[in-house]
């Protein structure tokens, strides 16, 4: 580390409700590491100028969320193969050569915290369930494919963003109408919900769960409220449950060890500190 003080934080636009900076802020004091982590809210019509200015001013990277996931890729100079495939980066290097590196940690994060709070799944244990077809979805089928998922059934509420995921995803994804969504839980060894439905202030997520098996693992990656009706309902049935709360943390993890050379520990007290506890 140089003697400059290091700098990154957050780009998009609405960012004030961002949590990375409370998380992002925590563990560079955790680690007494003289840094800072800033919101910043950047127009569309501003975001190349806004990344050519950051780095002269110090920045060592920053997250990127609503509007700017997609729009940066084609304004890094290196793009990693799973940022690609996801089609959105949500992490950004400004190298010391001068050049922009762009990421997608989601699938990471979704990984790292299924593992975690599940540790008893395993990848080709059986199928996939997954609800949504947005970005979380993409990053989510991404890393379920990777690590050997045998099939992914995946629904949406518009059916055509599903199928374009099954031509690009490939012959392991089987896109079921919204309204047969229920249908295809049944035998799933893990069903995901990547909407925003059980969100407070969105409709609840009125998939039916007549078919999800006591085995199964249930994971809601909605985190406002830590405790979902559809994380509730998988309880009450005997399924292993996994809130979202994990996935935002453990996707910020590499970008801070990019930035500041630490690799962070997500436990309790992180969790803490994002609860407002």
């Amino acid at each position: 580390m140089s003697n400059k003080i290091p700098l990154a934080g957050v780009i998009g636009s609405p960012v004030a409700h961002s949590k990375s900076p409370r998380l992002q802020n925590y563990w560079l004091h955790r680690y007494g590491i003289p840094g800072y982590y800033i919101p910043m809210d950047i127009a569309q019509a501003d975001l190349r100028q806004a990344l050519d200015a950051l780095p002269r001013m110090g920045f060592v990277g920053v997250n990127v969320t609503i509007p700017h996931k997609e729009t940066v890729l084609g304004l890094a100079d290196l793009v990693t193969d799973r940022a690609a495939l996801i089609g959105a980066a949500n992490t950004l290097i400004f190298r010391k050569d001068g050049k922009i590196h762009a990421d997608n940690t989601d699938g990471y994060g979704f990984m790292e915290n299924l593992r975690r709070a599940a540790p008893d799944w395993v990848a080709n244990s059986g199928p996939a369930a997954v609800l949504g077809a947005g970005g979380a979805a993409r990053a989510v089928i991404a890393s379920l494919v990777e690590v050997g998922v045998p099939e992914i059934r995946l629904s949406n509420r518009t059916r055509a963003r599903a199928d374009s995921l099954k031509a690009e995803f490939g012959a392991k994804v089987h896109v079921y109408d919204w309204v047969q969504a229920g249908n295809m839980i049944d035998g799933a060894a893990i069903m995901v919900n990547t909407t925003s439905l059980g969100m407070v202030g969105k409709p609840e997520l009125r998939v039916p769960l007549d078919g999800l098996s006591p085995d199964a693992v249930v994971c809601d990656i909605v985190y406002t409220p830590l405790r979902t009706p559809l994380l509730e309902r998988a309880a009450r049935i005997g399924c292993t449950t996994v809130d979202g709360l994990g996935m935002l943390l453990h996707q910020a993890t590499p970008g801070f060890e990019r930035w500041f050379g630490i690799r962070p520990d997500v436990d309790e007290k992180t969790r803490a500190v994002i609860l407002g506890a």
